[in-house]
């Protein structure tokens, strides 16, 4: 599926759409994605911030949809973990960019030449549009060689 398809179907997907989540842009590569939590009534929490389950929703399937796709089908790739830490209260629109670089990618590819499991953490933040974090968090993914790919 084409990055920008795939876009327009995850900005309808009910969960994003429902609170106001959507990814501004995703690169035709696939290395690049930038997504914003809009900060709407309905999804605010009981103190007039940004609900914490939304902000950990609008990162939760990122590094995983980018390193599924620059992999490509020979790969297993699965979230494993993730975690978040809140650091300041989001009360207005707030933002995410996800950046998968080449380096990084042949990393995933030389860990997992064997056919093993490789468990790798990502990092990123949430911020507001003046650059203020709102949050941290860490997602890790799993990647590893289909059999099918492995060379014996």
């Amino acid at each position: 599926m084409k990055a920008s398809t795939f876009r327009r179907l995850l900005n309808l997907w009910p969960p994003f759409l429902v609170n106001a989540i959507r990814l501004q842009s995703l690169s035709d590569d696939w290395s690049e994605a930038k997504v914003v939590l809009r900060l709407r009534r309905r999804n605010r929490n009981y103190v007039g911030s940004q609900f914490g389950g939304n902000l950990f929703a609008m990162v939760d399937p990122f590094w995983m949809l980018l390193a599924m796709h620059r992999l490509g089908p020979d790969y297993y790739v699965w979230d494993q973990a993730g975690m978040i830490d809140f650091v300041a209260p989001g009360r207005e629109d707030v933002y995410a960019h996800f950046h998968l670089d080449d380096a990084t990618l042949d990393e995933l590819r030389q860990a997992a030449a064997g056919g093993g499991k490789v468990l790798r953490w990502f990092e990123n933040e949430i911020t507001t549009a003046s650059g203020e974090v709102i949050a941290r968090v860490r997602k890790q993914i799993y990647v590893r060689l289909k059999p099918k790919a492995r060379q014996l």
